[in-house]
């Protein structure tokens, strides 16, 4: 596509979208500015107008029926989280079996080492990304230290080359296989946080069972964002928030995915919790865990229902719209991101800006990371103040968003006027 620095061409792009409907499906923030551009939905997703309707049905519910709310309410609480199986497959790209949503992130990937990072004296290593997202580091940490393992010692991190910001995926191939008799888990990021880098998690996946490890990811950035075939990878675990790409409200409850070779593993050590059981024998209280088939097993408590029914408001749009379509526009709108802060770049050479994520579409979601050496905090926050809310990451990166389902090709064209205005005030 050959982009344009007009708002005739924002426009016009915006005018041919297919997807351009979806933007009115979601509320905006004010915060006392009429030019807010929202281009934070790797950190928290905007609210669809749905939400709060699904919400208010459950809480009407609840004054209804009380605890017969659980069977005889227009959406079951009993089974509730069984709504959310459907949209919630067809997102990563795995049979309904394989996903469930429940827990928090941490959480879940705490409760999935129990079964999946199972080490021994000689083979206990965990390959990772460096710079991971500091809760997925601190649980590489302290699940070494549990095992009575060296973290130092356990985890292998691979790192950019120096003088690179991006991670080699030749880097990593040779780390899996250097490692290849003490190497128990190969666990990255789907995303990269802090760059934006989308991993190649089939190519992962294949080179960590060649050497018999598993292969495990934190989907945070990735799930909602970027076209995903868990199953057909043949990854063993995986666990996402959905909070970010997906807008399922603050804070609320993630997902996890356990292939069907596992999940039909009823001898696979885990923690077990009633919901986590058998359901055809769940009430009768007898003792004597029975995990139920797939990753349904890996439960524990029964599901949260006013921040499911939020989810499930959002899972809707995700089912109308279709990853698809949405990856198609996050492409071509990324790309104008990234051609616009190349064109600042090139008009304001003293600004010393430039991207940290990889310029390849492939390798990368809808998130642009923007190095701004040099004016750091000052930049953004002077951003903020305009209108344009993003995210700042030390210790001079600018982290944002274009998400496809809300954000438009002039939100675009916004950022890249007052962008242009600020470094230019910079220079006087």
């Amino acid at each position: 596509m050959q982009y344009e620095s007009t708002l005739e061409f924002a426009r016009a792009q915006d005018a041919a979208d297919p997807l351009r409907a979806y933007r009115d499906r979601f509320y905006f923030p004010s915060l006392g500015t009429s030019e807010l551009v929202y281009f934070t939905g790797h950190s928290l997703g905007l609210q669809p107008k749905t939400v709060r309707a699904a919400v208010e049905l459950e809480l009407d519910e609840w004054a209804n029926y009380g605890v017969e709310g659980h069977f005889h309410s227009t959406n079951p609480w009993y089974s509730y989280h069984e709504l959310l199986t459907p949209p919630m497959a067809e997102i990563v790209g795995a049979k309904e079996s394989e996903v469930v949503c429940m827990n928090s992130l941490t959480t879940n990937i705490h409760l999935l080492f129990v079964s999946f990072y199972r080490p021994t004296e000689t083979r206990y290593k965990i390959i990772s990304e460096a710079k991971m997202f500091p809760s997925d580091r601190y649980l590489l940490e302290t699940q070494a230290q549990f095992h009575g393992f060296d973290p130092d010692d356990a985890i292998i991190e691979v790192a950019p080359r120096d003088g690179e910001t991006l991670i080699r995926e030749e880097d990593i191939l040779e780390a899996i296989a250097a490692n290849a008799d003490e190497l128990a888990l190969v666990f990255f990021g789907g995303v990269n946080y802090f760059t934006g880098q989308l991993f190649n998690l089939p190519r992962l996946t294949e080179a960590a069972h060649a050497v018999g490890a598993i292969a495990g990811f934190d989907l945070a950035h990735a799930v909602g964002n970027v076209p995903l075939a868990l199953h057909d990878w043949d990854i063993d675990f995986a666990a996402w928030c959905s909070y970010k790409y997906l807008n399922s409200s603050p804070g609320n409850v993630g997902g996890i995915f356990v292939h069907e070779r596992h999940g039909r593993s009823f001898d696979l050590p885990r923690f077990g919790g009633w919901w986590g059981h058998d359901k055809a024998t769940r009430f009768q209280m007898k003792n004597g865990f029975q995990p139920m088939e797939g990753a349904e097993g890996w439960q524990l408590s029964n599901a949260p229902i006013l921040g499911m029914a939020a989810m499930k408001a959002s899972l809707e749009v995700f089912a109308d719209a279709g990853m698809p379509a949405l990856r198609a526009k996050s492409e071509k709108l990324t790309g104008y991101l990234e051609y616009t802060i190349d064109t600042l770049a090139a008009e304001f050479p003293d600004a010393d800006i430039s991207l940290i994520t990889p310029r390849n579409p492939e390798q990368r979601g809808c998130q642009i990371s923007m190095d701004v050496a040099g004016r750091e905090r000052k930049l953004f926050d002077d951003m903020i103040a305009a209108g344009i809310i993003a995210d700042f990451r030390e210790p001079c990166v600018i982290r944002m968003a274009p998400v496809p389902l809300y954000n438009s090709f002039e939100d675009v064209f916004t950022f890249g006027r007052v962008m242009r205005k600020l470094l230019a005030q910079g220079e006087r």
